[in-house]
């Protein structure tokens, strides 16, 4: 198939409107010239007239009047397809968003998202999908529209945007003796019982590098799945726990007392990541930015 030329098309429409080559020059503002040259390459990719002499006007050819209509329908669904999107109106949108994310900012987040987000958008709904690892198949595959959380190393092609900086506390039932009996030190810090949250169920955490460094190793007893399970263990036990400082938000600790933790552990940042395929759609625009909008509101800082 000899390479198509758009232009010629947007021509044949002007010509078959018109029935003027000077009429057609200037509805696309070319020449007169110019457009009896496009008129004599259309005749030879037609292998028909399209526009004959009539006295002094021109008519059109029995087969130039059979496709005109085409031509129309054609060049006008030609030039939706090559113009930008048009102007979205939120209240309308219809339209589902698979966001991925650990359990703690579901439980934390996702009801305050869904009402704001159907506030303004009634038609749109979110959907959570667990985070099991950091794959980044699911923004490549389009699975997933949004995976919020820690990045990890791999995608170099994706976008993200920080949603908010986070670090680590210390959380332990009230009335704890570690917190009731002095400040609370490395070596009494480590030689309390711990709660572990990973999803990967590993015993070992931010901590025990800083804790290493001191000589000490800290006694854990149980790793659970979640920094919500930390918490809610840690206020039923005399196991102590470390969670994000955005996880306790009022109403998620109750039980429990929080404290500093007696060294230094890396701070850590929040983004919300997603395809750069995403990143002119309108409504994808709308949906990250009302996302950073609130948990920047909402979040430690």
């Amino acid at each position: 198939m000899p390479d198509l030329d758009l232009n010629l098309l947007v021509a044949l429409d002007a010509l078959l409107r018109e029935r003027s080559v000077s009429g057609a020059a200037r509805k696309l503002g070319l020449s007169t010239s110019a457009m009896s040259r496009t008129l004599s390459r259309l005749r030879t990719a037609l292998g028909d007239p399209i526009l004959v002499p009539a006295g002094r006007a021109m008519v059109a050819t029995p087969h130039a009047e059979a496709i005109a209509a085409e031509v129309e329908s054609l060049t006008a669904a030609v030039q939706t397809v090559l113009s930008p999107s048009p102007a979205i109106e939120i209240r309308d949108l219809r339209r589902d968003f698979t966001i991925r994310a650990n359990d703690s900012f579901v439980l934390l987040y996702a009801a305050r998202l869904s009402a704001t987000v159907t506030e303004a958008a009634p038609g749109v709904r979110l959907r959570f999908a667990p985070k099991p690892d950091k794959d980044i198949a699911p923004l490549r595959d389009a699975t997933v529209d949004l995976d919020i959380g820690v990045v990890s190393g791999a995608g170099a092609e994706l976008r993200g945007q920080t949603l908010f900086e986070d670090s680590f506390v210390g959380v332990a039932r009230t009335g704890h003796p570690l917190l009731a009996d002095g400040p609370v030190t490395a070596e009494r810090y480590a030689a309390c019982g711990h709660v572990v949250g990973s999803r990967r169920g590993k015993f070992t955490g931010p901590v025990d590098e800083a804790l290493a460094a001191l000589g000490l190793t800290r006694k854990v007893h149980l790793v659970v799945p979640s920094y919500p399970a930390v918490i809610a263990v840690a206020a039923a036990s005399d196991l102590v726990g470390m969670v994000p400082r955005s996880c306790c938000q009022p109403g998620a600790t109750g039980g429990t007392s929080l404290f500093a933790l007696p060294v230094a552990t890396p701070r850590f940042v929040i983004t919300q990541t997603w395809h750069p395929r995403m990143d002119a759609d309108p409504v994808h625009r709308w949906l990250r930015a009302l996302i950073f909008e609130e948990l920047r509101a909402w979040s430690p800082h």
